[in-house]
């Protein structure tokens, strides 16, 4: 992994990187180009006089032995219209460098990219930004290749300068916070890019169990045996066909300085680690992509390890709702009626829809530890897909200040989420002739029906549902990979609660 850290030092004090500064169109100076172009006798404003670099956004010119500063790399990157720059032109410079740097033998970058002003963007969030972008653009999923090429074999260290020694501090914060942050995005990748002849649910079981090794950790297992003696019929139904039997771990973080007894965040994760759709079995062209229905689960694992790693003031508890849906004599079927754990009963009209039968019945076993939120985060539907792309991930909740929350730490990090309405005109295409409610209810509005489905599991607390089919993982042929969201959105969620818990306000 790449080292992060931050410097208030003059630039002469890192003859051996390769320092990184900005100039907007209008031959607007950084600080920092100012200062190079100071001690170079105006070598930068000559350049820009020939017309040799004219800022333009992403353009970019590296330059060796400068008068004055030989031996040196100087990457100047354009910045766009200064009046027009902002977070999302921030982020195509990073990538952009980042790029740059796996074609270029770097192994030092110096960045001055924090004196870019950013409304309502601090240099806290700058670096977290930095971090992940970086991060995304070296990872590389070859477990399973014999020829393990690296996509950077060069870049070490990344320096961020911050002018101000005041904020030095908290910038170093934000370091901590990203690393911890990216580390876990890149165990739900690794974990949603397992094939699922190895990510299986006893696979999923033991990398839980290596979480009790982690202050604050406490892991319980409910087994098959266990969900039928409790009534989770729903739940088991969907493992009938495969030779893995259910299994749902609870994994508790108990953080807060109050103890036990402070009512919990709760994490809910669809976690199939192959989704065939049972007898209503999907279409063979990406079937192979269903090793990514155990994406929610992923990220509800690594938002758990997050909480570890930065020991956040929280009690937080993270259920993974892991089964395997495969096509057998024993699978259930079309017409199949299900008593749920909560006792109300499903008509189950199509065996792929499987995710919301394992998650009722999470949902209602959630209400025993009388939360304070519940979040439950699937690849739910490709209705969502349809409605709002590979982009945004699908948001639906009962309580407003929890729909907010998201909303802000979507925004936030950039992991971006749409609100649905969950509305009882929907609710009448869940009527069934036989049973309280059908699995599915028609081509319309599915995703929302799927909402609105669990919407009935989740009348007893302030409840959220993300629906990640767009988002978890990347369809492109040559580039097939999971994402790791909603991790980043998750974890800016709990660090805004945690703020909150301490009167202050929330990061950016």
């Amino acid at each position: 992994m790449i080292k992060f850290r931050v410097t208030d030092s003059h630039l002469e004090s890192y003859p051996d990187g390769c320092m990184i500064t900005g100039i907007f169109e209008e031959s607007h100076l950084f600080p920092s180009t100012k200062k190079i172009d100071n001690i170079s006798g105006g070598y930068i404003s000559s350049l820009l006089h020939r017309g040799a670099f004219q800022g333009k956004m992403e353009q970019t010119l590296l330059l060796y032995d400068i008068p004055q500063l030989y031996n040196r790399q100087i990457l100047l990157i354009g910045c766009g219209k200064k009046y027009n720059f902002d977070e999302y032109c921030y982020r195509k410079l990073i990538r952009k460098i980042i790029l740059l740097c796996k074609e270029i033998p770097i192994v030092k970058i110096l960045f001055f990219l924090s004196e870019l002003k950013i409304k309502g963007y601090d240099n806290y969030w700058k670096i977290r930004q930095t971090i992940e972008i970086v991060e995304e653009e070296l990872y590389v999923f070859n477990k399973f290749k014999n020829n393990k090429n690296k996509s950077n074999q060069s870049l070490q260290e990344i320096i961020l300068h911050i002018p101000n020694t005041n904020e030095l501090t908290y910038c170093k914060q934000s370091i901590k916070d990203g690393l911890s942050i990216v580390h876990g995005i890149k165990i739900a990748k690794d974990l949603g890019n397992m094939p699922p002849n190895f990510c299986t649910p006893d696979y999923l079981i033991d990398q839980v169990n290596k979480l009790s090794s982690r202050n604050n950790i406490t892991i319980n297992i409910i087994d098959a045996l266990e969900m039928k003696k409790l009534g989770m019929n729903a739940y088991l139904a969907v493992g009938l066909g495969s030779s893995y039997t259910p299994k749902m771990p609870i994994i508790k973080y108990e953080g807060h300085p109050k103890g036990s007894n402070v009512p919990p965040i709760i994490f809910i994760g669809k976690g199939l680690t192959f989704d065939s759709g049972g007898i209503s079995i999907k279409a063979s062209n990406k079937m192979d992509e269903m090793k990514y229905d155990m994406c929610g689960a992923a990220a509800v694992y690594a938002v758990m390890y997050i909480a570890t790693e930065l020991n956040l003031p929280l009690n937080i508890i993270g259920i993974l709702a892991i089964s395997e849906n495969m096509v057998s004599h024993t699978s259930f079927r079309p017409g199949d009626i299900l008593t749920t754990l909560s006792g109300q009963t499903v008509e189950v009209l199509n065996t792929d829809a499987e995710g919301r039968l394992v998650l009722c019945d999470a949902l209602t076993y959630a209400e025993r530890y009388k939360p304070d939120v519940v979040i439950d985060i699937a690849t739910l539907t490709g209705a969502c897909v349809v409605a709002l792309g590979h982009h945004f991930s699908g948001l639906m909740s009962n309580n407003e200040d929890l729909a907010n929350d998201l909303i802000i730490a979507s925004k936030q990090s950039k992991d971006y989420v749409w609100r649905l309405p969950l509305n009882d005109i929907f609710q009448k295409q869940l009527k069934s002739t036989c049973a309280d409610m059908t699995n599915v209810g028609g081509k319309s509005g599915g995703a929302i029906t799927a909402g609105c489905f669990l919407q009935k599991f989740a009348h007893k607390y302030h409840w959220a549902h993300l629906d990640i089919a767009g988002t978890a993982w990347r369809s492109n042929y040559c580039d097939k990979s999971a994402t790791g969201r909603p991790v980043a959105l998750l974890s800016q969620y709990l660090i805004n609660r945690s703020f909150s818990h301490k009167n202050k306000q929330t990061l950016f």
